[in-house]
């Protein structure tokens, strides 16, 4: 993506922050030294992280359905164990922030409002070894294509001209990731990027144990999520770690086990 089209389609921050957006989009933009396709998620990532004073951060698509995401990549085990976290447990900034198509702010993981607000998600953030976060929704259009999810270690605020740069910089992803995704030849020419591919393999794995669900409890797709979530929480596991142990039959659900 030319640094020069994004700044026209998003707009050029404040003037004091000129020299920092340049830098993010010059970073964005940078040619990959090989496989540049698969590592551009990684890539404008790690450009996020770097635009703002965090520890790392995340990118998260939305899957469709309620609550539903697909982590693209992660700049560290933190911020990967972060968006498991909220996909597994179905609340925390990232569904926030999309679901109000607006930055959200957890701005102390350890005590106060938010461990109130995300009460499962703060602990096991903080557990995680995160103190703060933040989600940025990535804008296509008039749809919420997912989140940029960056964290600190410790309890954090961002300042308003960040926030201003975090949204500026979300939709720049999300132009990205869609146009690269949009480019791509269909399925007939050539497989997919990896970086999609994987993503949407750990998603199908879920829909296919929540399609088993459905059919052994005789429940609907909601419900059955919910009955995935519930039991991965009890048993210290990911929601996708689990959806892999019902569709490879290793895990029945059977309440003693």
């Amino acid at each position: 993506m030319d640094p020069d089209e994004a700044e026209d389609r998003l707009g050029v921050p404040d003037e004091d922050n000129d020299t920092r957006w340049r830098g993010f989009m010059a970073e964005a933009a940078a040619p990959l030294p090989s496989d540049t396709v698969n590592g551009m998620p990684a890539q404008l990532c790690a450009a996020c992280v770097r635009l703002l004073p965090v520890t790392g951060g995340s990118l998260s698509l939305t899957g469709g359905g309620k609550r539903s995401l697909m982590t693209l990549c992660a700049s560290d085990d933190i911020a990967a164990r972060l968006a498991e976290i909220q996909y597994t447990l179905g609340e925390g900034p990232c569904h926030s922030a999309t679901e109000m198509s607006a930055p959200v702010s957890a701005v102390d993981l350890t005590a106060g409002p938010d461990t109130r607000r995300w009460p499962l998600f703060a602990r096991h953030a903080a557990g995680a070894g995160a103190g703060s976060a933040f989600s940025f929704p990535m804008s296509h259009g008039s749809h919420v294509l997912g989140t940029v999810d960056l964290y600190n270690t410790t309890p954090s605020t961002l300042e308003e001209p960040d926030i201003r740069l975090g949204m500026r910089a979300a939709d720049a992803v999300g132009l990205a990731l869609a146009g690269l995704h949009e480019a791509q030849p269909s399925e007939d020419e050539q497989p997919r990027v990896a970086w999609w591919i994987e993503a949407e393999a750990n998603h199908e794995e879920v829909h296919r144990a929540i399609g088993m669900l459905m059919v052994r409890f005789g429940v609907d797709a909601e419900e059955a999520m919910a009955r995935l979530r519930a039991r991965a929480f009890l048993l210290d596991k990911t929601v996708t770690e689990l959806a892999k142990d019902v569709t490879g039959r290793r895990d029945d659900f059977r309440a003693g086990d």
